[in-house]
C-alpha cells in the first residue's frame, strides 16, 4: 500500500460482496501497509452485515508478485498481522473470500490466494512460488496448502523449480477454480454471488494431504537432483524437507516447521547474498545517471561481423529475441562453417526437447550470411567479433564508418582492447560502444557495455533496452585493459599461477575453488578457454611489464610447448579424445618444479584456505581499485559481472558481498599480510584502507554517492 493511498475506504462494496483491492507498486509486493489494508477490510467486511462474500484483488497490472523483499530483515517484515497470520484469518473467516488474479499471482501472492476459499484469474494470468530463487522458500503456508490442493509430486515439482505457471495449467491442477478472458473484477463478483452458502467455506488447510506411494523414493531423488543442479544451495533442500513434512504434520505443525525453516533461511548468509544480487541487477541495468532522460534509438536489424564462436553465439542471441541478423564473414568457407555451427547448436536444443523444430527453423531463417560487408549499409547496430587484434579492429572500423549508414551503432565485442582508440579511427566516436558478450554468447547471460570517452548517452540507453530484450544481464563500465571483469581476472589466475611455483598442484587449486563454490577452477577455466588467448594478451603487454615484479613463467612455457588447452589435448591438465574431463599430468608438475627452481622459489605445503583467500582477495583488491578508477560505477556491479559472467556462486553473492560476509577489516588485514610476504603486487587499494577506517562495506559502495 502506498502512503498516499493508506486512507482510502477499506473495500468497494458490489451488492453484497465486498471488493478489497491493494496497490503497492510496481508488483504489489506485500508490505506491511498492504497486510494492515487488507485485514481493516476483512474487519470492515465482518462487520457489516450486507456483506456476504469478499473478493481480493491487487490494482494495477498484477495480484501480487509476492512479499515486499525490502522490508525482509527489518522491522516491518514483523509487524501484525504477518502474512501467515493473515493467510490463516482469511481461511477461518466465516465468509468465503475469493482471489481475483490478474497478471501475476506470486510467493507470498499465490500463498495469500492459496488461503482464500476460491480463487479466480484471467485466462493470461501467471502463477509461481518463486522464493526459491531467492534462496527462501514459501514463508505463508505455500508449502503445506499446495501439497493439499494439487498433491505432493507435483507441488514439490513447483516449489523446489520455482517455475511460472500458466492460468489454464493452474485451472487443471486444481489451484484455479474458473478463468475469464476480461471483466476480472465484475465476473469474480458474480462468482462470489453464486456460492452456495453450504459449501462455500472451502478451506485449502483442511483437506488431507494424499501420500504417494513411492513417496520415499521421490523425496530422495528430488533431495538428489537438487544437490547436482544447485550445488552447495540450501534453500532446494529446504523446501523438499518442508513438502516432505505435509505428508505426515497437521496443518499447524507444518505451517510451524515451514515458519522456523524460513527464518532460518532469510536471516542466512545465502540468501542474503541473493537478494543483495536480485537488486544488483536491476541497478546495473539502469542507464548511468547522466543517460537517464536519453531517448532510445531504434534498434530493428542488426549486423555481426564474425562467423566464429562468438560471433555466431551473437547472432543467435539476436535471433532468439526476434531480431534479424546479417552475418558477414571474409570468405564463403568461414561462412558456411558458421551457419553449420549455428544449424548444429539449435538442433542439439530440439533434441533436448528445449526448442520445437518449427521455432528452430525461424530463428535459423533471421539469420542471413553473406561475405559481402556492403549488406550491412543500412543497419541499425553492428557488433564486430573478429579476431582480437587492434589492426584488425582499425581496419573493420574504418571499412564500417563508410559503409554503415549514419545514427546507426557501431559495437566491438573485444574483451581487452581500448574502446578510445578503436573509436578514434572513425569519424563518429559517438556512436561506438564496447559489447562484450560471454562464451558462449547465446547462453551466458552477462554483457559488459563498455562506454567510450566520446559515447553518447542515448547509445547507452539504446544497448541497455537491447540487452534486456536479448536476455542479458547488462552493466555500464569504464575503458581500461580488460575493463572490469578480465582485469580482475589478471590477479586472479596470477595467484592461482604463484600458488602452483610455490607448491600446489593444478587439480588442488582447481578444486579448492570448486568447493569453494566456483562453477569452475582457474585452471580448468584456461584450459577450456584457449590457454593461447591469455599467453598473446601476456605478450602484448609484455613491454609494460616492470622487471623487478614478480613473474609466473608456467603458462608461458606450456604455450610454448603447444599445449594450448583442450583444443590440443593438453594444457594445465592432458585429455582424453573427445573428452572435456581433466586427467593430471606428471609433465605439468616437472615444468611447474622447474620454473620455481629457476625463480629461486622453496616449494611448500599450500593449505585449501590460502587457495581462497589468495585468489578471492586478490579479486576484491583489484575491484576497489577499479572502482577507485570509475571503471565501475558500483560494489554491487561488479558482483554482478562475476556472478554472471565468471561463475562466481551467486549463493555468496559476489567477491565484494563475500568480503563484507567475512568482514572488511579482517580481509583488509590478510591483504597486508599477503603484501608483507609476497611484495608490492599485494598493496592495499587506498579505497579498501578507506572504507575500512570509516567503517562501510565495500559491496553497496557507489561512486557517485561518495562524490556528490
Amino acid at each position: 500500500m502506498t502512503q498516499s493511498a493508506t486512507h482510502t475506504p477499506p473495500f468497494d462494496r458490489h451488492g453484497r460482496v465486498a471488493v478489497i483491492t491493494w496497490s503497492n507498486p510496481p508488483v504489489n509486493g506485500i508490505s506491511f501497509a498492504v497486510r494492515q489494508h487488507v485485514a481493516g477490510g476483512l474487519d470492515a467486511a465482518m462487520d457489516d452485515a450486507g456483506i456476504d462474500a469478499i473478493v481480493l484483488t491487487g490494482a494495477g497490472r498484477m495480484f501480487s508478485g509476492g512479499a515486499d523483499i525490502r522490508e525482509f530483515n527489518t522491522p516491518l517484515s514483523a509487524g501484525d498481522p504477518i502474512t501467515p497470520k493473515l493467510i490463516a484469518r482469511i481461511e477461518n473467516l466465516g465468509k468465503p473470500v475469493i482471489a481475483a488474479i490478474h497478471g501475476a499471482a506470486l510467493g507470498g501472492g499465490l500463498e495469500l490466494a492459496l488461503g482464500c476459499h476460491w480463487r479466480v484469474a484471467l485466462a493470461d494470468a501467471t502463477v509461481a512460488l518463486p522464493e526459491v530463487k531467492l534462496g527462501l522458500l514459501p514463508g505463508g503456508g505455500g508449502t503445506q496448502r499446495l501439497p493439499r490442493l494439487i498433491g505432493v509430486e507435483k507441488a514439490l515439482d513447483w516449489i523446489v523449480t520455482g517455475k511460472p505457471v500458466k492460468a489454464r495449467a493452474a485451472l487443471d491442477a486444481g489451484v484455479l477454480d474458473a478463468l475469464f478472458d476480461d471483466e476480472l473484477v465484475a465476473n469474480a463478483v458474480a462468482f462470489a454471488s453464486r456460492l452456495a452458502p453450504a459449501t462455500a467455506l472451502r478451506a485449502t488447510g483442511k483437506l488431507p494431504v494424499k501420500v504417494p506411494d513411492n513417496a520415499a523414493t521421490l523425496f530422495e531423488q528430488a533431495r538428489e537432483h537438487a544437490r547436482k543442479t544447485a550445488r552447495g544451495m540450501d534453500a532446494p533442500l529446504q523446501c523438499i524437507a518442508c513438502v516432505e513434512e505435509s505428508t505426515h504434520s497437521t496443518l499447524e505443525e507444518g505451517l510451524q516447521f515451514e515458519r522456523a525453516r524460513f527464518l532460518e533461511l532469510v536471516n542466512g548468509t545465502q540468501s542474503k547474498a541473493i537478494r543483495h544480487l536480485f537488486f544488483a541487477e536491476r541497478e546495473a541495468a539502469k542507464p548511468p545517471r547522466d543517460a537517464l532522460d536519453a531517448p532510445a534509438r531504434s534498434v530493428q536489424r542488426v549486423g555481426v561481423i564474425g562467423a566464429g564462436t562468438m560471433g555466431t553465439g551473437i547472432s543467435m542471441a539476436f535471433a532468439n529475441a526476434g531480431y534479424p541478423v546479417t552475418l558477414v564473414e571474409a570468405n564463403d568457407a568461414n561462412l558456411q562453417k558458421g551457419l553449420a555451427t549455428i544449424e548444429r547448436n539449435y538442433a542439439a536444443t530440439v533434441s533436448k526437447g528445449k526448442l520445437d523444430a518449427q521455432e528452430m527453423r525461424a530463428r535459423v531463417e533471421r539469420i542471413h550470411g553473406t561475405t559481402d560487408m556492403q549488406q550491412l549499409a543500412d543497419m541499425d547496430l553492428v557488433i564486430e567479433a573478429a579476431f582480437e587484434d587492434i589492426v584488425v579492429k582499425h581496419s573493420l572500423f574504418r571499412q564500417l564508418d563508410q559503409i554503415v549508414r549514419q545514427g546507426a551503432i557501431l559495437a566491438t565485442n573485444t574483451s581487452r582492447l581500448d574502446i578510445n582508440d578503436i573509436a578514434a579511427v572513425t569519424s563518429r566516436p559517438q556512436d561506438v560502444v564496447g559489447l562484450h558478450f560471454f562464451s558462449p554468447a547465446n547462453v551466458m547471460k552477462l554483457l559488459e557495455i563498455v562506454r567510450g570517452n566520446a559515447t553518447a548517452a542515448d547509445v547507452l540507453t539504446t544497448v541497455l533496452h537491447v540487452a534486456k530484450r536479448i536476455g542479458k544481464v547488462p552493466a555500464v563500465v569504464g575503458v581500461c585493459d580488460g575493463f572490469v571483469g578480465n582485469r580482475m581476472v589478471s590477479p586472479y589466475t596470477r595467484e592461482a599461477h604463484f600458488l602452483l611455483e610455490e607448491g600446489a598442484t593444478p587439480q588442488q587449486v582447481d578444486q579448492a575453488l570448486e568447493r569453494f563454490g566456483l562453477a569452475m577452477g582457474p585452471l580448468r577455466m584456461g584450459d577450456m578457454a584457449g590457454l593461447d588467448i591469455s599467453w598473446a594478451a601476456r605478450k602484448r603487454l609484455a613491454p609494460t611489464r616492470p622487471q623487478h615484479i614478480r613473474y609466473c613463467h608456467v603458462a608461458d612455457r606450456l604455450c610454448e610447448s603447444g599445449r594450448f588447452g583442450q583444443k590440443t589435448g593438453e594444457g594445465f591438465y592432458r585429455y582424453e579424445a573427445s573428452s572435456r574431463a581433466p586427467i593430471p599430468d606428471p609433465k605439468v608438475e616437472a615444468i611447474i618444479a622447474a620454473c620455481a627452481e629457476a625463480s629461486g622459489i622453496e616449494r611448500r605445503t599450500i593449505t585449501d584456505e590460502e587457495i581462497v583467500e589468495r585468489t578471492m582477495y586478490a579479486l576484491v583488491n583489484e575491484a576497489a581499485r577499479i572502482l577507485e578508477d570509475g571503471v565501475a560505477q558500483r560494489g554491487s556491479d561488479i558482483d554482478v559481472i562475476y556472478v554472471n559472467g565468471y561463475g562466481f556462486p551467486a549463493s555468496r553473492g559476489g567477491p565484494l558481498f563475500y568480503a563484507d560476509t567475512v568482514g572488511l577489516p579482517k580481509v583488509l588485514e590478510r591483504i597486508r599480510q599477503f603484501h608483507q610476504e609476497h611484495g608490492e603486487l599485494w598493496t592495499p587499494a587506498p579505497l579498501l584502507e578507506r572504507l575500512v577506517a570509516e567503517g562501510k562495506p565495500i559491496s553497496t559502495y557507489e561512486a557517485a554517492t561518495e562524490k556528490a
